[in-house]
């Protein structure tokens, strides 16, 4: 297929490149002309502007929007609207509030524009791995794009289907799910990473509580000098609590035992506030996706050993980079 991405990023980038391996040709737009330049070079199609994009694409065009969540996508997705025809799709794949989709599908749709939200999980290795997708819209338009998510998608690998799961393999084994109407791919996203926020959580104090067992605190016969380095390894093979998440815990420890190049200032990008939020909505108890997200807003202030796990683990995964103090 043919696709416009706008954003050129750690992420934008890496999905162009992995959709032109799958064969598709795309057309890359980014404010940054070096981050066109780099796509070109890899093969892709540049544009020098979202008018330029838009009209090297054929039709129906189809244009991935992929910039930070907020004003930029908002800007990004009103030009794109005034830009394209009936007919056309457009595509969120950051992680933007779904009470935000559901309102600009409906505003798209009097222009006869499809939109598609798409909670997207993979971070910088997804080029290699490939993205989890979690995808809202209408059955049609998603069905019409069923060949840019396969691509996208990790497939099936090497995981077994799960134990009970009946029916015929689907996309869901392939690593993409249509949730269902406009928002439900970014809520669905949106939950994933609250989830993420706890998980990242307890790691990080088990962590701390295991890196101050011989605090002169305890009594001598109780302290341990334990070797985190080596216990996250051990936990990466056979362990319950083996993940992902732990695997890069251990790559971090393994380049920096004490985690000095971190200050444990960690950001929250958005959706650990929306997830308690939904949960207040549904008054549904979320004891630790709240705790966690406060964390973090504690850690601002005051910083700890498990802070700088959270932001190791962050810049790991999605290259996130901790803000300087001032």
């Amino acid at each position: 297929m043919q696709i416009g991405m706008v954003g050129l990023g750690k992420m934008g980038a890496n999905m162009v490149k992995r959709l032109l391996a799958g064969g598709h040709q795309c057309v890359g737009y980014d404010v940054n002309s070096a981050n066109v330049e780099a796509i070109v070079n890899a093969g892709a199609i540049g544009a020098a502007s979202l008018q330029d994009l838009v009209g090297k694409l054929p039709t129906p065009r189809i244009v991935w929007c992929m910039v930070p969540a907020g004003e930029l996508t908002e800007a990004a997705i009103d030009a794109l609207g005034e830009l394209m025809e009936s007919g056309d799709v457009i595509i969120d794949g950051g992680n933007s509030f779904y009470k935000d989709d559901v309102r600009r599908s409906e505003a798209l749709a009097k222009k006869g524009i499809h939109y598609i939200d798409v909670g997207t999980s993979g971070g910088v290795w997804g080029v290699e791995r490939g993205y989890c997708l979690m995808i809202g819209g209408p059955k049609a338009t998603v069905d019409l794009l069923d060949p840019i998510f396969k691509t996208l998608a990790p497939g099936k690998g090497d995981i077994e289907l799960t134990p009970g799961r009946s029916g015929e393999p689907n996309s869901v084994e392939q690593g993409y799910a249509h949730c269902g109407p406009a928002g439900s791919g970014h809520f669905v996203k949106m939950i994933h990473n609250g989830i993420e926020y706890g998980m990242m959580m307890a790691y990080a104090e088990g962590f701390d509580i295991m890196r101050n067992a011989n605090s002169p605190n305890l009594p001598e016969n109780l302290r341990y000098d334990l070797n985190l380095t080596d216990i996250a390894e051990v936990w990466r093979r056979g362990s319950v609590v083996s993940s992902w998440l732990l695997d890069l815990t251990a790559s971090a420890l393994a380049e920096d035992p004490e985690l000095a190049g971190y200050t444990g200032y960690v950001e929250d990008s958005g959706e650990g506030r929306w997830t308690v939020q939904a949960a207040i909505d549904e008054a549904v108890p979320a004891h630790v996706l709240t705790a966690a997200l406060y964390a973090r807003f504690r850690s601002r202030q005051q910083n700890t050993f498990s802070d700088k796990m959270i932001s190791a683990m962050r810049k790991k995964f999605g290259g996130h980079i901790e803000k300087k103090l001032s």
